[in-house]
């Protein structure tokens, strides 16, 4: 019979994996509880929980959401990151993290109620941000209109030079 406090865990574990667009699991075996702190602070400024849960409670709260099984990605010590947004900010964190410290392991994780591998989590730190992307796309847009500008206020910028030299010239 499950006692209160770990029905209180897996309930908590079904809201998070509920309400999460990527969860990431890492194995933390190594880390210093300085480092750990590190970690969390540097994923709480990219938006992204971080959570110690037991596995067995991990995978029963899966299961009663209709999850697809972790299976090995639940062996050992493990990480959940959770994030509601961006998956690649997440991944670029954490992999920013796990290349000053070698203890830290990528598992895998979820991306949108997909398994997604640790190669897969590392492919995600690659890509530039949503954010980078959105400045990229507004400044491709803008750069086709600032030329736009330019051509179009050349004839009248000709035209004042015209003027302005004809006027030196009647001075002279």
């Amino acid at each position: 019979m499950p006692n209160a406090e770990k029905l209180e865990s897996v309930a908590e574990i079904k809201e998070r994996f509920s309400h999460s667009g990527t969860v990431i699991l890492a194995d933390y075996r190594g880390l210093t509880v300085k480092e750990m702190q590190s970690l969390r602070v540097k994923l709480r400024d990219a938006g992204v929980e971080m959570k110690v849960y037991k596995n067995t409670l991990t995978q029963i709260a899966m299961r009663e959401l209709a999850l697809p099984d972790l299976g090995d990605l639940l062996e050992g010590p493990t990480a959940f990151l959770f994030s509601s947004g961006d998956p690649v900010a997440p991944s670029k964190t954490l992999m920013d993290f796990a290349k000053e410290h070698k203890t830290l392991e990528v598992k895998g994780g979820f991306i949108e109620r997909s398994i997604a591998d640790a190669t897969m989590i590392k492919a995600l730190a690659a890509l530039p941000t949503r954010d980078e992307l959105l400045s990229k796309l507004a400044g491709s847009l803008a750069m086709p209109l600032a030329g736009l500008a330019r051509v179009l206020s050349a004839p009248a910028a000709g035209l004042a030079r015209v003027l302005q030299a004809v006027a030196d010239q009647k001075a002279a």
